[in-house]
């Protein structure tokens, strides 16, 4: 792997400006520090002429990320990896902002413009308005979306289909005779649209279209206690649910653990089906709907480095396809049922 502007700061213990600035900007930096920055560029065989040209038309290296949820969820910590994997041999940092509401998401982007603190915008799993668009369109920064709602509002977006997913994990689901399904998602505390809402509303159509029982909805609350809440509203329902989808996998693996706690047989008494294939799903036996936020995430990448290099996209708007990845979760619907 070639040796990046990071690489000639780290060596030489100066800053990435600093490195710029011997080669672009002679007269700002030290006789000393040059030389030490030309040595060890030497010594790693790199090129300043990328950085001195984004240096000279004014881009700051690094790519802003707008998350709505902890960077340490599982899909998160996925795709901040995928994006470091392909920005950094670049020489492009990532900057994380929290994005919690509407109003933050607003203040972004008008701030954005006298700040100018990122070459592209990477949303990452809820949605933008017209207004914020446009914002980033006249200042010709790149607006990338990864499992965002709204695809063609983005100059590129990667995304899993996730109403094909939902749908696959319902079909199943029937398929094994279950026909009193309950669906449990997060409750969010801001006013965001994420791309997670076209699960429940899949799965809400296709009871209907199906003509299953009405389903039972849970809202996992935000408290330590979320999984706990979920059981006793489940154990409070005046007959089990044959099979619970659960909007992702975070939620279903510690509700297995506390149905089985609670003398619920996994899945002679109830199904559980989740979504992602994250880590553990594997070792609990989950059923779930996978998706790869990794790859998604690196092919976002890399399809912003082209955009800021104004080179064309062949196919700007990628979609995923989820897979059915069966485990030892899901059986038979239960005879009584």
């Amino acid at each position: 792997m070639s040796a990046t502007i990071h690489d000639v700061a780290d060596r030489a213990g100066v800053s990435i400006s600093t490195v710029s600035r011997a080669f672009t900007h002679p007269e700002m930096v030290s006789a000393a520090t040059r030389e030490t920055v030309v040595r060890v560029a030497d010594q790693l065989n790199f090129s300043i002429s990328r950085s001195a040209a984004a240096l000279k038309s004014g881009m700051s290296l690094r790519i802003a990320l707008l998350l709505s949820d902890h960077s340490s969820t599982w899909f998160n910590a996925t795709v901040n990896e995928g994006l470091n994997d392909i920005f950094h041999p670049a020489g492009y940092d990532l900057s994380i902002f929290q994005i919690d509401s509407r109003q933050d998401r607003k203040i972004f982007f008008d701030t954005l413009p006298t700040r100018s603190n990122a070459d592209a915008v990477i949303v990452n799993s809820f949605d933008v308005d017209e207004n914020e668009v446009a914002r980033l369109n006249s200042l010709h920064v790149p607006l990338i979306g990864i499992n965002s709602a709204s695809m063609n509002a983005f100059s590129a977006s990667v995304s899993i289909d996730d109403r094909q997913g939902e749908t696959i994990a319902v079909r199943h689901l029937i398929s094994l005779g279950h026909r009193q399904l309950t669906y449990v998602q997060t409750q969010t505390a801001n006013s965001l649209l994420f791309s997670v809402q076209q699960r429940m509303e899949t799965f809400m159509e296709l009871c209907k279209k199906q003509s299953l029982p009405a389903p039972r909805i849970i809202m996992a609350s935000q408290s330590r206690n979320q999984v706990a809440d979920v059981v006793s509203q489940i154990l409070a329902m005046d007959a089990l649910p044959t099979a619970i989808v659960c909007q992702e996998d975070s939620i279903a693996i510690p509700l297995i653990f506390q149905l089985k706690r609670s003398g619920i047989s996994i899945p002679e008494d109830v199904s559980v089906i989740g979504f992602d294939d994250s880590t553990f799903a594997d070792d609990i036996g989950l059923t779930t709907i996978r998706q790869d936020p990794l790859n998604m995430a690196k092919l976002a990448a890399q399809m912003t480095l082209k955009l800021l290099n104004d080179e064309e996209i062949d196919k700007p708007q990628r979609i995923f396809t989820p897979q059915l990845i069966l485990r030892s979760s899901t059986g038979a619907a239960r005879r009584d049922a």
